[in-house]
């Protein structure tokens, strides 16, 4: 069970690369726009925003694989705690979208990773 749970944890830091590219590098892009629902103004007034929202998805990826790197439990389920609850924010603050990309697949890592203790 730990293959699956190590998997889950690093699908999750993953998606977080994903969205740290998005929100650092191409916020202002097509891409970004699209992926955001935003229109070209206020993405580029808002850059500097995503950029730093990218830093912190970059935390949580460092955590996640340092916690993967050194089978660590207990870093696991902390950095996925961290996304759990970012997510459940994201959802009642920005779009309940957040709850399913960001929330649950992390959920399912951290049921993972307890089982698998």
């Amino acid at each position: 069970m730990s293959i699956v749970a190590n998997v889950l944890v690093g699908l999750v830091a993953a998606l977080h690369l994903y969205f740290l590219v998005l929100e650092m590098f191409l916020w202002t892009t097509p891409t970004g726009r699209k992926v955001f629902g935003l229109e070209p103004g206020f993405a580029e007034e808002s850059k500097a925003l995503a950029a730093n929202q990218g830093l912190y998805n970059g935390f949580l990826v460092a955590g996640l694989v340092w916690g993967l790197v050194d089978d660590r439990t207990d870093v696991k389920l902390f950095f996925l705690a961290c996304v759990i609850v970012a997510g459940a924010y994201g959802a009642v603050t920005v779009s309940r979208r957040i709850l399913v990309v960001q929330a649950a697949p992390a959920l399912l890592a951290f049921l993972a990773v307890l089982v698998s203790r």
